[in-house]
């Protein structure tokens, strides 16, 4: 007997009906015919209507509220000094730079640093800083309320 028919060099099989070639046809089935522009634009309608039902059906959100920062409460947190007079203009400097760091921290406008800054300032100080910044051209009465 030769090798082959003897089955050697084969492991053992896994019983009946299992081997290689039984039961799996020789021939598969052809593949299903190509789809016509029509099938696949049908299809498509349909995907684009149940999308449109699902997005008239689900509730529109709203956007998150805008969040509007109260520059001055923070400014004012860091609780800046109030500035009267000098004697020594280092004084002054001195004060002028503490403020505006805690403008800064606020991040706030020029404009706003402006104002805040002069709503710092008291009695002569406040005179003489409201003249150096508007001359009488540019001051009006909305300019300053909120400074006074």
């Amino acid at each position: 007997m030769d090798a082959e028919a003897a089955g050697a060099g084969r492991g053992r099989g896994r019983g009946r009906g299992h081997g290689r070639g039984r039961g799996v046809p020789e021939n598969p089935p052809p593949p299903p015919p190509p789809m016509t522009i029509e099938q696949l634009m049908g299809m498509e309608a349909n995907v684009m209507k149940a999308m449109m039902n699902r997005m008239n059906n689900e509730p529109v959100e709203a956007p998150p509220p805008v969040q509007v920062r109260d520059k001055r409460g923070e400014f004012l947190k860091g609780r800046p000094s109030v500035f009267t007079h000098a004697s020594d203009p280092l004084e002054a400097d001195d004060w002028l730079k503490a403020v505006e760091k805690q403008l800064n921290i606020a991040q706030c406008s020029d404009l706003e640093k402006v104002l805040y800054a002069l709503g710092q300032l008291q009695g002569p100080a406040r005179v003489v800083g409201v003249l150096s910044v508007w001359t009488p051209e540019q001051c009006s009465t909305s300019d300053l309320e909120g400074v006074y």
